[in-house]
């Protein structure tokens, strides 16, 4: 089976994200050393050949810094749980593997939402399955069913996030739908409420 030719611009991406992992491990940023990672990346490329990684084209700087702000709240608050649950509790703590079904089929909002909640002190991404698709969380003190369920609107609010900052238009119409469908089955539960 032949392979289909990338062009420059779809793989451009992946082209920079490799120079710079490469200038990271050598902790060196030189233009000699950025360059010979540039043809170590284009060597690795060309031999080791992977789908391309499909953008969407948009990425929403309005939304990325309220992200990034949450994002680090989030891990400054889990790092403070950890330690009080490691020290309080020890081997006691409850944890336990939760599904989570995501809403994108895009490998790139499923990785970046996985290593978003991987960041995130206590919660660990063990399993991806693409075909549903679906990360399994090992989460820290999850002791109920309201845990889990909890574990799993964070990872889908940081997915939701994720595809408001970089995800495609049909991604976020779908978004948006799913929001207003929520709206309206909370407002007849109000309804019906009010009318006991």
């Amino acid at each position: 089976m032949s392979r289909k030719p990338i062009s420059l611009k779809t793989e451009l991406p992946l082209l920079i994200w490799l120079v710079v992992v490469w200038g990271a491990l050598w902790n060196d940023f030189s233009p000699g050393n950025l360059l010979f990672g540039a043809v170590i990346a284009i060597v690795i490329t060309r031999l080791f050949y992977l789908p391309p990684v499909e953008l969407s084209g948009r990425f929403d700087v309005l939304r990325a810094i309220p992200f990034a702000i949450v994002f680090i709240g989030k891990v400054v608050a889990a790092s403070f749980q950890v330690m009080y649950l490691a020290i309080l509790h020890g081997p006691k703590v409850t944890n336990a593997v939760v599904e989570v079904p995501l809403r994108s089929h895009s490998d790139l909002m499923v990785t970046a939402t996985g290593h978003v909640i991987s960041l995130i002190p206590g919660s660990l991404v063990v399993e991806v399955d693409r075909a549903t698709p679906a990360v399994y969380i090992h989460g820290i003190n999850i002791r109920s069913t309201a845990d889990a369920d909890k574990l799993r609107r964070e990872v889908r609010d940081t997915e939701a996030g994720l595809i408001r900052i970089m995800g495609s238009f049909e991604e976020i119409r779908a978004l948006d739908a799913e929001a207003g469908t929520a709206t309206e089955a909370i407002r007849n539960d109000a309804r019906g409420k009010g009318g006991r």
